[in-house]
């Protein structure tokens, strides 16, 4: 595993690296978007280069980006000055919009064209090599250099616009930030994608934001989020086989979603607590008691912790046949487990096998995965049996405990 995910661990440090710190500087400047923006004009730079007969990782594809990409931050520290009367967000979301709605008018005269989105959009990151690596390296480290002989202007401009000089200084440091930035968004989509690129710039930036007000402390603790969620993302892509790309970003986002709940939880009273655990209550067994046939995710998610909630409102032969349907699953994916293992092996060069028994074996993959159908057939029966069962038994007492607790905490007013 080690050898396969290096190369794409390393590449998202050096990506966490230069988009955290210009994700602070975004942030500060309320640009939110500006970097999805950019990237979708430099991913239009390369659909132009696509159709014009240029791959996606050749020297043209990525000029092409470039140019796109450098005209896109020319305007918007064009515009910067009349935010007044044009917010930058309006003018980064019109960019944005119009640059994908071209690209896919692009694309769609070029052969493949769906399978260049897809590229364009979640990148292959997992198919980077040290070259590439290495030549991210040098550019982001020049351009490091760069803003670090700079940074006293470019912290000014971006963190204190009102101590900027003059009009003309701070359209002069704009271009300086977004062209850099151009640059760095133009070589990061070509790996990442443009989720993913999005994803490095904004999630540690804002979670270091929450953690810590001192600039260098924040870019710090944003370095080791970025780097810590890289490697949780590339773990869950190699366990679970699942595209390494979106697997980073949904860690990224897990990230952010455990940020808010932790947030929510530390602003809770008790009575907050109660109204909203009642506010559940009555959610929860008002469907399971109108609609039981619906699908009842909690129940769900309940049931597969304690079985026995399910069992419970079934008769003893409908229990058996239930048995014996999960013993048949359990068989079955069994078998397509190991059936996978193999064909993850041959996608990830472990195992040699030729395209014509690789294509098979896809093939035969997918037709045994609707082998177990019948037996879920069979589950999804028994549940719905139960569920009938379970309206009056668990939804109206639910029901009834959710309305009684709203009820009650209303009579003891604010307080």
């Amino acid at each position: 595993m080690l050898e396969l995910l290096l190369w794409p661990l390393v590449a998202g440090l050096v990506l966490t690296g230069i988009h955290a710190y210009f994700g602070l500087h975004v942030l500060a400047r309320g640009v939110i978007f500006v970097d999805l923006s950019l990237a979708q004009v430099a991913a239009l730079g390369l659909a132009v280069a696509i159709l014009a007969g240029h791959s996606v990782h050749s020297e043209a594809g990525y000029w092409y980006a470039l140019a796109f990409a450098i005209a896109g931050a020319v305007l918007f520290a064009a515009a910067r000055p009349y935010e007044t009367s044009l917010p930058q967000e309006a003018i980064i979301g019109i960019v944005y919009a119009v640059s994908a709605a071209l690209g896919v008018i692009v694309l769609d005269r070029a052969p493949l064209g769906a399978e260049h989105i897809k590229q364009l959009i979640i990148g292959s990151i997992l198919t980077v090599t040290p070259q590439d690596v290495g030549q991210l390296i040098v550019l982001y480290g020049a351009i490091g250099v760069l803003h670090f002989i700079c940074r006293r202007p470019l912290v000014e401009v971006s963190f204190q616009p009102h101590l900027a000089a003059t009009a003309q200084r701070r359209f002069l440091w704009d271009i300086v930030f977004y062209s850099s930035f151009a640059l760095v968004v133009t070589s990061s989509v070509r790996i990442a994608g443009v989720l993913l690129v999005f994803s490095y710039l904004i999630v540690p930036a804002a979670l270091a934001g929450l953690l810590t007000a001192d600039l260098h402390r924040r870019l710090i603790v944003a370095w080791g989020l970025g780097a810590l969620l890289t490697a949780v993302g590339l773990y869950a892509s190699w366990t679970l086989d699942l595209p390494t790309g979106p697997a980073i970003v949904t860690a990224f986002g897990g990230a952010v979603a455990l940020v808010a709940l932790a947030a929510t939880a530390r602003r809770l009273t008790r009575r907050r607590a109660g109204t909203l655990a009642c506010a559940l209550a009555v959610l929860a067994g008002l469907p399971l008691l109108t609609a039981p046939q619906m699908d009842q995710p909690w129940l769900d998610a309940v049931e597969g912790i304690a079985p026995i909630l399910q069992t419970a409102f079934l008769d003893s032969g409908e229990r058996l046949t239930r048995t014996e349907a999960l013993v048949a699953i359990g068989n079955a994916r069994a078998e397509l487990a190991r059936l996978r293992a193999v064909d993850q092996d041959v996608r990830w060069g472990k195992v040699e096998m030729a395209p014509e028994q690789a294509e098979r074996l896809r093939q035969y993959l997918m037709g045994k995965s609707e082998i177990s159908a019948g037996d879920q057939l069979v589950l999804r029966h028994l549940r719905s049996k139960a569920r009938e069962r379970q309206r009056f038994a668990l939804g109206l007492p639910i029901l009834i405990a959710g309305v009684c607790g709203l009820y009650a905490l209303m009579r003891r007013g604010p307080h």
